[in-house]
């Protein structure tokens, strides 16, 4: 039976759908773009809160992030994924706690990033952003008993070796870069056991620390030791701290409906590039030869693990080619 001219394939039908998918896949680029931009220009933000203590910093940045995303949820109308996120009480309990130590990571990370631009570390936080992938890596070989592709091994080698050549040529080790990357590495691990997105998981979270938050703030009001109502400007710079918090997450969850993985991987580059070129050309940080001996050591480093992540990406599409095409 010969199809009826209204199921035949009319000339250019296909376009619209790939000029659609072509649309989307800009788009998420450009909320992927917006989200890492965003977070690289962190250290511009947390540089305005001089006199203020990293703790104090932090504590308030928990409390106006839990309020502003208390908002966002509600309006975005996530509160049915929340719940359903939690079923049953034990299963409840379970994940809790996994959420309670994704809170405690992201504290000491957040509170260990905004003690760096307060210091003038910010090329620390950079090269620990940067090795964040490469411990994502090991984490999964360590605790996930991934096996690792020969760039890979290769990858981790040459991070290794970038930590150790500083430490004999400088006689420290980039502690900060180390924990700032071990935190959010793990951090990612253990999100991945609990079925939310980025912002209301973030809300569980804050929610989880709120009372700690609310105890040390009140301990240092009592103390007379509170900069919040000090002044109109550190006031502001407090509450408006849990927009900055959030927007980049709302930008970070369009770029991934619309983005596969792999794009998203090369997208995050741009977050601890934008702060390696702020603490050289704004903030003014001295990079000596051996920091940036170890600088091209994680940079090649992840050249390698980026080419394996390439190489699989490209395997993956080929298989899922020849399947459409049988």
């Amino acid at each position: 039976m010969s199809a009826s001219p209204s199921d035949k394939p009319q000339p250019g039908s296909v376009k619209p759908v790939d000029d659609a998918s072509r649309r989307e896949t800009r788009h998420g680029v450009g909320y992927g773009i917006t989200a890492y931009a965003l977070w690289g220009c962190f250290p511009l933000f947390f540089s305005l809160f001089e006199g203020v203590p990293a703790f104090e910093v932090l504590i308030q940045r928990i409390l106006w992030s839990c309020l502003f995303l208390v908002v966002v949820v509600t309006l975005m109308g996530r509160w049915a994924a929340i719940r359903n996120g939690f079923p049953g009480p034990r299963e409840a309990i379970r994940r809790l706690g996994w959420i309670l130590g994704c809170a405690l990571l992201i504290a000491l990370n957040w509170g260990l990033y905004i003690y760096a631009v307060e210091t003038h570390r910010v090329l620390q936080a950079s090269l620990g952003y940067f090795m964040t992938p490469l411990v994502n890596v090991a984490l999964g070989m360590l605790v996930l008993r991934e096996r690792l592709g020969r760039w890979q091994m290769m990858a981790m080698g040459l991070a290794l070796a970038a930590v150790t050549l500083q430490l004999v040529l400088l006689g420290t080790l980039p502690w900060i870069s180390l924990v700032l990357a071990m935190t959010f590495g793990s951090y990612g691990l253990l999100r991945k056991r609990v079925p939310l997105d980025a912002l209301s998981g973030l809300l569980v979270e804050t929610s989880l620390l709120l009372p700690l938050s609310l105890a040390a703030l009140a301990w240092l009001t009592w103390h007379g030791q509170s900069h919040f109502g000090g002044s109109f400007d550190t006031t502001a710079l407090m509450i408006v701290s849990g927009v900055v918090t959030t927007l980049p997450l709302l930008a970070f969850a369009g770029a991934t409906k619309r983005l596969t993985l792999s794009t998203i991987g090369f997208l995050m580059y741009l977050n601890p590039t934008l702060q390696f070129l702020l603490a050289l050309w704004v903030f003014g940080e001295p990079l000596a030869w051996p920091q940036l001996l170890t600088f091209a050591l994680i940079w090649i480093g992840l050249g390698l693990y980026s080419l394996e992540a390439w190489r699989h990406h490209r395997k993956a599409l080929a298989r899922s080619r020849a399947r459409v095409a049988e």
